[in-house]
C-alpha cells in the first residue's frame, strides 16, 4: 500500500484527515514529537519530525549511503522531506511495533554481535561519513574531567566513592593514550535506541551516526545510563560483552589490553556524566523529573566505581 500524496501537509504536520489514530512515542530535543499513526486498524506508521535541528537531513543521508550495506536491523524510511526549514523536515518510517527497551544478557549480546560486524567495516570505503557526535570529543570530555578534577575529589565522600582508586583513574588518564582507531559508530546507542524484536536485535535513530573509537559505542551500550531506561550492569556481564566484541570484530586486538582501555574509557566518560548529571539537577528547570536524574546518578557511580576496580 502506497503512502496519501498528501498524507502531510504543506507546514510540516500529519494531514488529521487521513489519521484513524496516532500514539505519541517520545519528545525530541526540539519539542517536537515522534508518533505512530495508523491509516487503518492494521497499517501503521512512524512519523518522525526533526528532533534535532542540528541533525538536519543526517539520518536520511546515513539511510541512503551507508545503511544498504547492513542486515534488516534498522527500520526503513519510507518518505521524507529535508528542506532548510528545520520545522519543514519531516521522515516516515516503518513501524516495528511495539518496542521493549531493556538490558539484559539477551539484548546486550545480539547489540554486541552486530557492532562488532558494523565496527569492522573498512572505514576507508566510506566516504563523507561525519566525524563529530551529539557529545563532544573524547578528547574535550578528557580536557574537562581534568579540569573538574579537584572538584570531582572533593565529592568522592558524598558520591560513595574511593579516592585512592579515583586518583588512580587520574594517574592512569595522565600516563596513557588511548589508541586512535576510527570506526563506524552509531553514535547514541542507549538502551533507548535498541530492542528486541521477535527475538531479534532492532537498532534505531541512526542520524548521529560518525567516526569514533570502539569504546564509543561500547560504552553507550554497556555503561551509559538514561533517566528513562533504568539498567543494571554488573562487571561479570560487562567482561562477557567486551569478550564477546573481541571476539567478534575482524580485526585484531589484544583482549587483555583492550578490556582496561575500555574501562579507563568508562571511567573518564563516567566522571564527565556525573558532572552533567549534578548540573541538571540543579538546573531551575530540570530537564527529566528528579527522581529519575537520581537514578541516573546512581547508576553512573555504580559503573565508575566498578570500571575503576578493575583498573588495579
Amino acid at each position: 500500500m502506497g503512502l496519501p500524496a498528501d498524507l502531510v501537509l504543506e507546514d510540516g504536520s500529519l494531514n488529521e484527515a487521513l489519521i484513524l489514530k496516532r500514539e505519541v512515542l517520545y519528545k525530541g530535543m526540539n519539542g517536537r514529537f515522534v508518533e505512530r499513526f495508523f491509516l487503518s486498524p492494521t497499517i501503521s506508521y512512524i512519523f518522525k519530525p526533526l528532533t534535532n535541528n542540528d541533525q538536519l537531513g543526517k539520518e536520511v543521508w546515513i539511510h541512503d549511503h551507508i545503511l544498504p550495506q547492513f542486515p534488516a536491523i534498522y527500520p526503513k524510511i519510507i518518505s521524507h522531506k529535508i528542506c532548510d526549514d528545520p520545522e519543514l523536515n519531516w521522515m516516515i518510517l516503518e513501524d516495528l511495533g511495539t518496542l521493549t527497551h531493556e538490558f539484559n544478557d539477551k539484548s546486550g549480546l545480539e547489540v554486541i554481535k552486530w557492532m562488532a560486524w558494523w565496527h569492522s567495516l573498512p572505514i576507508e570505503k566510506i566516504s563523507d561519513v561525519p566525524c563529530t557526535a551529539l557529545k563532544p570529543k573524547f578528547a574535550e570530555i578528557i580536557a574537562d574531567v581534568c579540569t573538574i578534577k579537584d572538584e570531582f575529589l572533593y565529592q568522592l565522600p558524598i558520591l560513595g566513592l574511593d579516592k585512592e582508586s579515583m586518583e588512580r583513574v587520574y594517574w592512569l588518564l595522565e600516563k596513557n593514550k588511548l589508541p586512535d582507531r576510527k570506526v563506524l559508530s552509531h553514535g547514541d546507542l542507549h538502551v533507548g535506541n535498541f530492542s528486541l524484536v521477535e527475538n531479534k536485535i532492532k537498532i534505531l535513530d541512526w542520524e548521529h551516526t560518525h567516526l569514533n573509537l570502539p569504546y564509543w559505542d561500547l560504552y553507550h551500550v554497556i555503561d551509559m545510563s538514561h533517566p528513562l531506561f533504568p539498567k543494571r550492569v554488573t562487571h561479570q556481564h560487562r567482561e562477557q560483552l567486551l569478550k564477546e566484541y573481541v571476539d567478534k570484530v575482524t580485526f585484531k586486538l589484544d583482549s587483555g589490553l583492550f578490556m582496561r582501555e575500555y574501562y579507563l574509557f568508562s571511567a573518564v566518560f563516567s566522571i564527565w556524566m556525573i558532572a552533567l548529571i549534578k548540573k541538571d539537577l540543579q538546573a531551575s528547570t530540570l530537564k527529566w523529573p528528579e527522581e529519575q536524574l537520581n537514578r541516573q546518578l546512581r547508576e553512573t557511580i555504580e559503573s565508575l566505581k566498578q570500571c575503576a576496580e578493575a583498573l588495579v
